[in-house]
C-alpha cells in the first residue's frame, strides 16, 4: 500500500507541476502583444497654439522588428519626418508639435516594431 501512496503522490506532484509550467507560459505569452504606450514628453495642453497644421494624418516606421527599443522608436520618426518634410518644405519639423501624434510598438519577446502616427504642424509665422 505505501507504494502505492508514493505512486499517486508522484503523480499527482507531475501534473501539478505541468499545471504550473502551463500557466507560466501562458502568462510569458501575454508579453508577446502591442505595447501601444509610448508616453510624450509634453502634454497637449503645452504645445503652442499658434500652428499651422497639415490636412492627412501620416505614418512612418522602420523596415522591421528590431532588438532595440529606441532605435526602433527614432527609425519610426525619422520615417514620418521625411513625409512630413514633403508636406512642408524648407521648414525644420518636430514630431513632437504634431498634432494627434501617437508613438506606438508592437512588442515580440525582446524585439519591437514602432509606428509613428501624426498630422505634421509648424510654427505660424
Amino acid at each position: 500500500m505505501p507504494a502505492m501512496q508514493s505512486f499517486a503522490l508522484k503523480t499527482i506532484a507531475a501534473v501539478a507541476a505541468m499545471g504550473l509550467m502551463t500557466g507560466v507560459n501562458a502568462a510569458l505569452a501575454q508579453d508577446d502583444a502591442f505595447e501601444l504606450s509610448v508616453p510624450k514628453p509634453e502634454t497637449e495642453e503645452a504645445m503652442p497654439t499658434d500652428l499651422e497644421c497639415g490636412t492627412e494624418m501620416l505614418s512612418g516606421s522602420g523596415p522591421g522588428f528590431t532588438d532595440d527599443r529606441d532605435q526602433a522608436e527614432n527609425v519610426a520618426i525619422e520615417r514620418w519626418m521625411e513625409k512630413a518634410a514633403k508636406v512642408f518644405p524648407d521648414t525644420e519639423l518636430d514630431f513632437d508639435l504634431a498634432k494627434d501624434s501617437n508613438l506606438s510598438c508592437a512588442v515580440q519577446g525582446l524585439y519591437s516594431k514602432c509606428f509613428a502616427d501624426g498630422i505634421p504642424c509648424k510654427p505660424k509665422g
